[in-house]
């Protein structure tokens, strides 16, 4: 029994340990950084790059959700977070666990499917609609299902539609949002995607492509956050996120990298950010 219970303790530490996925500079105060998205796509490390080259400091990305990035924020393993779940962030920051709840740029989402569309959501009208003709059809569906700023946008959507998803149908991937596009693109499934991962990505899908968008409850907002005893280089981050010189790495980049930029800055996004 002692052994059992030693081994779930182990599980449950390495599931909320704090390892790096990169490491960004080499100066002499590491910053740790929980993020998803924008670690994958590069975003992240342009930011650093530019961050390093005027302060000591090195920027240690731990690839996390915004649901365990937040969890991680909270419990003090990281410094910072850049995330995209809007109800839990300002929880945390009404816990006192968090603060500098910072408007730092955008994407949006893009529901992707087949292209020959078997559940027929191109002609819907709202992105609830566009869910409801999927449940209709049992069409192959990916949820996150991990508690990430997608799980809860894509939970939030349903609810819309005054729909609670089960079955056979409803696939629970558990992976990050590359994995979990790759996986719906070789089984003819539907996901709901952000616009930065799939235009990072869209020269290699085969069978998918954007079926619905532009729905404004798709909009996709990103914030920074640092904990409460981050030291006094994470809030100088967050300051420099703000700057025209981040902000300009945000309105930029994937030109270079991708042929075409994949997020909007602050000051687009200003109008669906809820302080």
């Amino acid at each position: 029994m002692k052994k059992l219970l030693l081994l779930s303790l182990l599980l449950v530490s390495n599931f909320y340990a704090a390892e790096c996925s990169k490491i960004y500079g080499n100066g002499a105060t590491e910053l740790k950084l929980a993020t998803g998205s924008p670690g994958e796509l590069g975003l992240l490390e342009a930011l650093a790059n530019s961050f390093n080259a005027k302060n000591d400091t090195k920027i240690c990305w731990i690839k996390a959700g915004s649901g365990k990035g937040l969890k991680l924020l909270e419990d003090g393993k990281v410094d910072i977070s850049m995330t995209h779940s809007p109800k839990e962030e300002k929880e945390l920051v009404a816990k006192g666990a968090a603060k500098n709840r910072t408007l730092i740029g955008s994407n949006e989402f893009y529901i992707i499917g087949p292209k020959d569309d078997p559940a027929q959501i191109k002609t819907a009208k709202t992105a609830a609609q566009a869910y409801t003709n999927i449940a209709n059809k049992k069409a192959l569906f990916y949820t996150r299902d991990d508690k990430s700023g997608t799980h809860v946008k894509e939970l939030s959507i349903w609810k819309l539609a005054n729909i609670t998803p089960s079955g056979k149908w409803y696939k629970p991937n558990r992976d990050f949002m590359l994995a979990t596009l790759r996986k719906a693109d070789e089984t003819r499934g539907y996901f709901m995607s952000d616009s930065s991962t799939y235009k990072s990505i869209q020269n290699e899908l085969k069978n998918s492509e954007v079926l619905f968008a532009g729905d404004k409850v798709l909009v996709n907002v990103y914030v920074a956050m640092s904990a409460k005893n981050a030291p006094k280089e994470a809030d100088k981050f967050i300051e420099f996120l703000k700057s025209d010189e981040a902000q300009e790495i945000f309105q930029n980049y994937g030109k270079k990298e991708f042929g075409v930029a994949l997020y909007e800055d602050a000051s687009y996004a200003q109008k669906y950010f809820i302080p």
